[in-house]
């Protein structure tokens, strides 16, 4: 088991093996093509080394969120190809293509811009995104057969190749997921109706990928999967298979017996019932401590069980152990796997009203990630 190295206040491990380990999972489940997604710099895990250990593990394309993003994963050595689909409003795509990355097209000016972006042997690879339900981005049904006729006029001419149609689904209910799959099935129908038949299809991201196979069209986008945590609110993580990747840990920075009555941090919204012990925890908001989970986050200390008491601040929280025997640079697990006896991220989640995705997301830069595999 890993543990935390001597001298370090806070540090958040990531498995890379756990995350290979559950791309490979993801894929034999839903016999698909996988697309890795590592925005927001893999969901807090490291955008890096969360892509490299999805290739390894089968994953064919990895997904972000902004071009941004794109060119930091070829900088860092990611030569597989990447798709980014969320873009500023009179974007030039001349850099993203010259570094082949392939562009989420959600409007007919996107998709001029991006054969302005083509050269003459090499034209831009695109990805047309249909809106189907979710009211965000994505080319409106009105739009269709203006956009597809148009990209399909590019694809004739050697400026673009249209590599895939795609949407997003709300995850709402099944019946809402399928109401958009019909949709997204309707935009196809339009695409062909105009000569445009891409090789891919991809709708599904973690939770109908694994809930509702009708809507895994032979490519699925997985996200929170692939770092180990259930989309679910019924199913943890192990009951779906998967291993959390991330494991947050402080050491705790001071140990102070206290009376009855004593009050906790800022607002003394907590006082002692009795005499006890409080351990100090190095880890606070700044670090991406859920301020909210303020007098409920749980942690381990020595393998036994304790929660946050008073409210978390920037830089630190506190822990009635009680008569617990806890000292100064013992190892406090904030979360990892619960298969383990550690709290999970989605402990944290609930105690802080929001779910799991946030929690690993928002660990901040402040607490450095040290790479492991087991």
């Amino acid at each position: 088991m890993t543990r935390l190295r001597p001298g370090v206040l806070r540090e958040a491990t990531v498995d890379v093996g756990a995350i290979e380990d559950n791309v490979r999972h993801l894929r034999r489940l839903t016999e698909s093509e996988v697309i890795a997604v590592v925005k927001a710099d893999g969901y807090g895990h490291g955008a890096v080394r969360s892509a490299a250990a999805a290739l390894a593990g089968g994953a064919t394309r990895i997904g972000v969120s902004d071009i941004t993003e794109a060119l930091a994963l070829r900088r860092g050595g990611i030569d597989a190809p990447i798709v980014a689909w969320l873009h500023a409003p009179g974007v030039d795509f001349t850099e993203a293509a010259a570094h082949g990355i392939e562009l989420g097209i959600s409007s007919y000016d996107q998709l001029q811009r991006a054969a302005a972006a083509a050269s003459a042997d090499r034209p831009v690879a695109v990805h047309l995104k249909l809106e189907t339900g979710l009211s965000r981005n994505g080319i409106p049904p009105q739009d269709y057969r203006m956009v597809f006729a148009e990209a399909a006029r590019l694809e004739r001419i050697g400026r673009l190749r249209v590599i895939a149609l795609f949407s997003h689904l709300s995850n709402a209910s099944a019946d809402d997921d399928r109401a958009a799959l019909r949709a997204f099935e309707d935009g196809v129908a339009v695409a062909a109706s105009v000569g445009l038949a891409p090789p891919l299809r991809h709708l599904a991201a973690t939770n109908a990928a694994i809930d509702l196979p009708e809507t895994r069209l032979g490519c699925v986008r997985i996200g929170i999967g692939i770092y180990g945590l259930s989309p679910f609110d019924d199913r943890s993580s192990a009951d779906l298979g998967l291993r959390p990747a991330m494991t947050l840990r402080g050491a705790v920075a001071a140990v102070r017996r206290v009376p009855a009555g004593k009050g906790v941090s800022y607002g003394y919204d907590y006082r002692t019932d009795r005499e006890t012990t409080l351990a100090l925890i190095p880890l606070g908001y700044a670090d991406g401590v859920p301020r909210q989970a303020s007098g409920g986050g749980p942690v381990t200390i020595n393998g036994r069980r304790h929660r946050v008491v008073g409210r978390i601040a920037m830089d630190q929280f506190v822990v009635d152990v009680g008569d617990a025997p806890v000292s100064v640079g013992d190892e406090v697990v904030l979360f990892g796997d619960p298969t383990l006896g550690e709290p999970s991220a989605t402990e944290w989640a609930d105690a802080a009203g929001t779910i799991n995705y946030e929690i690993v997301t928002r660990v901040g830069p402040r607490v450095p990630r040290r790479q492991v595999s087991q």
